[in-house]
């Protein structure tokens, strides 16, 4: 009985003063960047329109990043370049890690799943 009470105590503890709203576009740069800290990205791999705006000079966070989050739950897709030399499977396991982990740890919102597709690998 006496749980019963904590957590009807909780609740009303917890009360709503507003509302807040991630921006898709806020998910995908946090996505975008954790990917990047990853041994063995090279590089977010883009579409051809967003390689044209970053030769322009103007920089998106977002590039190779796609979300789409429905409620309280986010699903991505990563488009990544590899360095050469690393194992795509270990660096890719990593980077749905620490991207699951930066989303959730920054928005409160359940990632469902990281995707992965590898675009390319760099050679240096």
């Amino acid at each position: 009985m006496a749980k019963e009470s904590e957590r009807i105590y909780t609740s009303e503890k917890q009360e709503k003063i507003g509302e807040v709203r991630i921006a898709d576009e806020v998910v995908a740069i946090i996505a975008g960047l954790a990917a990047t800290e990853v041994k063995g990205v090279a590089a977010m791999a883009g579409n051809a329109t967003r390689e044209i705006i970053e030769r322009m000079g103007m920089k998106s966070l977002s590039k190779g990043v796609s979300v789409e989050v429905i409620d309280s739950t986010v699903s991505v897709k990563l488009s990544l370049n590899l360095e050469y030399g690393h194992s795509i499977p270990e660096v890719c396991a990593k980077v749905q890690e620490r991207v699951k982990s930066a989303i959730e740890n920054m928005t409160g919102l359940e990632v469902l799943d990281v995707n992965i597709t590898i675009a390319g690998v760099n050679i240096d």
